[in-house]
């Protein structure tokens, strides 16, 4: 057997994701109520502790998720027969293999085309994968997925996968536009895997966000420290309480961080200076819940049809195409 293919494309660098990161915090910041884009938390130590949150015992999403893949992956590969898998924010791609393996039992999928933010998880995913697998090819795109997708790499039927309930983090507005661009990387033979978390009671809903161990509420103090960091600022993260609820209306968790104290923080890298009120909240995440029918009017939106949909644990994959 040959080495590993692997391709490791960066069509973002470290400049201009600076500089969007920078305008995307100063725009966030200034703002009444004050946010920080929830992409941010991914530094390596916001992805280690991620990891941590999907093995918890309160929170259900990546075991609902996990086991639904388990059970459907084989049906949706051969509705799909795809020859290209790209995924969007794969993370550590552990929910990918099961993709990967379904695609090569129906003996159709060779490439692989993870979308990745994190250069080094990128490299590093790609390589473990492309070492696991020796007949895929593996071209991975270092970039937000917002911004630097299009164009892929040519080459046969495409199953676009988006999962984790990722899509939540988009406000609808952001959603819509997000899925628009997904469905211009779909032609006829091309299929789209969304995975959505499921609307339920707000007690298991809330749980997930409120870990009894305090991992999520690190993670969430993380993004100050991220923001620290990159812009040498002097947010004081310990001062921040973890805030996270639903709301009902909206059918979205929300989380926030809220000021203990009244801080004056300064962020040089950018020249912005703010105050943060005692009390005052920075939103830090939203993350949507869906019913089959409010999935089924995003994607159509979209100009995408949904054609299958899974639902299990209160969790649901769908499997749409272009309309």
């Amino acid at each position: 057997m040959g080495a590993p293919r692997v391709t490791v494309e960066v069509r973002a660098r470290e400049a201009e994701a600076l500089e969007i990161m920078a305008r995307e915090v100063r725009e966030g910041l200034t703002r009444i109520p004050k946010e920080i884009p929830s992409k941010h938390f991914y530094d390596e130590r916001g992805s280690h502790l991620f990891e941590e949150i999907t093995l918890l015992p309160e929170y259900y999403l990546t075991r609902a998720e996990q086991a639904l893949l388990a059970r459907k992956s084989a049906e949706i590969a051969a509705v799909a027969r795809p020859e290209t898998l790209i995924e969007l924010g794969p993370g550590s791609a552990r929910k990918t293999r099961m993709l990967l393996e379904a695609g090569m039992s129906v003996g159709t999928l060779h490439r692989y085309v993870p979308v990745e933010v994190a250069a080094v998880t990128a490299e590093r995913s790609a390589r473990q994968l492309a070492e696991d697998y020796p007949w895929l090819a593996v071209h991975a795109i270092v970039g937000d997925f917002e911004r630097h997708v299009e164009p892929l790499p040519a080459g046969g039927a495409r199953l676009v996968a988006f999962l984790g309930s990722t899509i939540g983090n988009f406000v609808p507005e952001r959603a819509a536009g997000l899925l628009e661009g997904i469905a211009r990387m779909l032609d006829d033979r091309g299929w789209f895997l969304l995975g959505t978390d499921l609307v339920k009671d707000k007690e298991t809903l809330e749980a997930a966000y409120n870990d009894k161990r305090g991992v999520t509420a690190e993670f969430n103090r993380n993004i100050l420290k991220v923001v620290n960091r990159r812009f040498h600022g002097n947010f004081v993260p310990e001062e921040f309480e973890h805030v996270a609820f639903y709301d009902e209306k909206l059918e979205r968790i929300e989380m926030h961080l809220e000021a203990r104290r009244a801080q004056h923080v300064r962020l040089g890298g950018i020249e912005l200076e703010i105050d943060v009120e005692k009390g005052e909240r920075i939103r830090t995440e939203v993350s949507c819940k869906y019913r089959r029918e409010t999935v089924e009017s995003l994607l159509g939106g979209a100009g995408l049809e949904l054609s299958h949909w899974y639902e299990g644990g209160g969790f649901a994959l769908s499997l749409s195409r272009r309309r």
